[in-house]
């Protein structure tokens, strides 16, 4: 997983891509798999100098809700999972969503492009806590997010990813 500086930023970022078998499962997400030919496949990097999660994205019209919106549960997803990449690569653990809360502050457009950005905002050894926000082309907020993530331990994570046990790396389990 190599990573990239981006060039013309206002400040340094150095990003790296982030990919589910890094971790030893496969994954179908709706959200990031680029193999999902029904889902968003939307590539989530981990920005290592700003120790966020972020990712570009655009949807098309397949994804709206009212004419030329971006469904709000597509945008609740897009969120979360830039939180779960977060508590992943920033929080070192498997988790997931427990507890949310999301303002909509402006609509998510189809057709139009958008950032998302996600960071821990606390971290035990039971939960991650964690914020993300989408901005647009103008970097205004169209909508912030909160989240509460239960760390997975290994049963857990096995059932989640399907994955043989020896496969996970247990460092990120609880």
């Amino acid at each position: 997983m190599e990573g990239h500086a981006v060039e013309g930023s206002e400040r340094p970022v150095t990003l790296r891509r982030l990919h589910n078998e890094d971790w030893g499962f496969d994954s179908n997400c709706f959200v990031c798999e680029p193999r999902n030919d029904g889902g968003l496949q939307i590539p989530f990097h981990h920005d290592t100098v700003n120790d966020s999660v972020v990712a570009t994205f655009s949807l098309g019209e397949r994804f709206s809700g009212a004419p030329s919106y971006v469904h709000g549960g597509v945008t609740l997803a897009v969120l979360d999972e830039a939180m779960a990449w977060a508590a992943i690569a920033i929080g070192g653990k498997f988790a997931v969503t427990v507890k949310t809360a999301t303002t909509f502050l402006r609509p998510v457009q189809v057709r139009r492009s958008y950032t998302v950005e996600a960071r821990l905002t606390s971290q035990s050894e039971e939960r991650i806590e964690t914020a993300a926000e989408i901005r647009d082309e103008t970097n205004r907020p169209c909508a912030t997010t909160s989240a509460s993530f239960a760390i997975l331990g290994a049963a857990q994570a096995v059932l989640a990813t399907g994955a043989d046990e020896s496969a996970i790396d247990h460092s990120y389990l609880k």
